[in-house]
C-alpha cells in the first residue's frame, strides 16, 4: 500500500479498480487546506484524468509492471507476435492494444513488452526509430527557400511529413511520440 504523500511520477496503482501510472504530482496547501493534485494515465486504455486526494484519503495498492525485453516477429492481421529473447516462448498481444506502436514495429526489432499479472499492456518503444522510406513524392523544382515538406510513406505504412530532399529507399528517423522526422540515418 501506498499512502498519498508517497505518490511520486511513473508510480502505478490502482484507483477505483483501474490500473493507473501517475504522470504529474503536486502537493498543495490552499486556504489551510491540504492536497495533491494528481494526473494519472490509464494504462489499459491510455485515457488520461486528473484529480485532487487528500492526504487523509485511504492508501492505494502500489502495482508494479514487469517489463521483459521481447522481439517482435510478425502480425497475423489481429494479433501480433513478440518471442522472449531467453526463453523463446512466443505471445500474441491484440492489435488493439498497440494502434499507435503497430506504427514503427518492424520484424525482428527488439522491443520492451509491459504486463501486469499476466495481463499484457502494451509495448515499449524508445523515442526515436529508423525506417526505410517506401513511397516518397518527388521533390518540387524551386520550392527551397522555405522548410517546405512532403509526403513520404515508410515500410510500417506510417505517413510522415519529411522535407523535400528525401528520397525514397532511404532511412529515417522519426519520433515515436508523435511520428514527425527527426533525420536521415548517417552512412
Amino acid at each position: 500500500m501506498i499512502k498519498v504523500n508517497d505518490l511520486k511520477n511513473g508510480v502505478v496503482i490502482e484507483y477505483d479498480g483501474k490500473l493507473m501510472q501517475i504522470v504529474e504530482f503536486m502537493h498543495v496547501l490552499q486556504n489551510k487546506v491540504a492536497y495533491v493534485r494528481v494526473k494519472m494515465k490509464n494504462l489499459r486504455t491510455g485515457a488520461v484524468m486528473e484529480t485532487a486526494l487528500k492526504g487523509s484519503d485511504s492508501a492505494f495498492k502500489r502495482c508494479f509492471i514487469d517489463k521483459k525485453p521481447m522481439q517482435y516477429i510478425f502480425n497475423s492481421g489481429d494479433t501480433y507476435t513478440f518471442m522472449d529473447l531467453e526463453t523463446y516462448e512466443q505471445i500474441e498481444v491484440p492489435a488493439s492494444h498497440i494502434e499507435w506502436e503497430k506504427n514503427f514495429l518492424v520484424e525482428g526489432q527488439n522491443v520492451e513488452i509491459t504486463s501486469y499479472e499476466s495481463e499484457i499492456l502494451g509495448v515499449n518503444l524508445p523515442d526515436k526509430i529508423t525506417l526505410t522510406t517506401t513511397e516518397c513524392d518527388p521533390a518540387v523544382k524551386g520550392d527551397t527557400k522555405t522548410n517546405a515538406l512532403k509526403d513520404a510513406v515508410v515500410e510500417t505504412g506510417l505517413k510522415v511529413k519529411v522535407p523535400l530532399f528525401v528520397e525514397n529507399g532511404q532511412r529515417i528517423i522519426i519520433s515515436t511520440i508523435d511520428g514527425s522526422y527527426c533525420g536521415r540515418e548517417q552512412n
